[in-house]
C-alpha cells in the first residue's frame, strides 16, 4: 500500500514537473546587453574615426581592424538579447544561418571593423529573412567569448540564436 502510494505521488509529481517546464523554458530570462557592455572595464566605446566613409581604394579593410583590448567572460553560457546589424556570412536558401552582428550601419562592410570584442559571430538553426544590411535587429541565444576569423574581420565573441527579431527597445 505504502510502494503505490509512493509511485503514484512520484508519477503525478513528474507529470506536474513535465506540465510546469515548458512554461518556464518559454519565460523570457535574458539578460540585456548593449555594446558597451563587452568592452573590459574602463574601456571607452568604438572610436568615432571608425564610423566614417572610408576610402575602397585603399588596404583592406579587414586590415584597418584596430586591435582588441580583450573581452568580458561575464556572460558566457548566458542568454542574452543584443541589437546590432547583421553583416551576412552564410545563407542557406534564401535565409541567412550565420552572420557577424555589428554595433553600427556598415561596420566590415563600408568601414573598417570595429575591435574583436565589439563583434558578435551568430549562428542559428533558423535561417533569417534578411531585409538587408540597413536592418537593425535583436538577437537573443546562448553568448560566450569564442576566436572567430573570417576574411571582414576576427572576432570576440559568439552567440547561438534561438531567435532574431527587428529591433524594439
Amino acid at each position: 500500500m505504502v510502494r503505490g502510494l509512493l509511485q503514484r505521488r512520484t508519477v503525478l509529481a513528474g507529470l506536474a514537473a513535465g506540465v510546469c517546464l515548458p512554461q518556464a523554458a518559454v519565460a523570457e530570462d535574458f539578460v540585456d546587453l548593449d555594446w558597451v557592455d563587452l568592452l573590459p572595464e574602463n574601456e571607452t566605446a568604438i572610436p568615432t574615426f571608425l564610423r566614417g566613409i572610408v576610402d575602397h581604394d585603399a588596404a583592406p579593410l579587414a586590415s584597418q581592424q584596430p586591435a582588441s583590448s580583450g573581452v568580458r567572460t561575464d556572460w558566457n553560457g548566458q542568454i542574452v538579447r543584443l541589437p546590432g546589424f547583421m553583416v551576412p556570412i552564410e545563407h542557406r536558401g534564401t535565409g541567412v544561418v550565420a552572420f557577424i552582428l555589428v554595433p553600427y550601419v556598415g561596420a566590415c562592410v563600408h568601414v573598417p571593423p570595429p575591435p574583436a570584442n565589439q563583434l558578435v559571430f551568430v549562428t542559428t538553426q533558423q535561417p533569417y529573412e534578411s531585409a538587408g544590411l540597413f536592418e537593425a535587429i535583436n538577437v537573443t541565444g546562448m553568448f560566450g567569448v569564442s576566436s572567430v576569423s573570417t576574411q571582414l574581420a576576427e572576432i570576440g565573441y559568439a552567440l547561438s540564436a534561438d531567435r532574431i527579431e527587428p529591433f524594439r527597445a
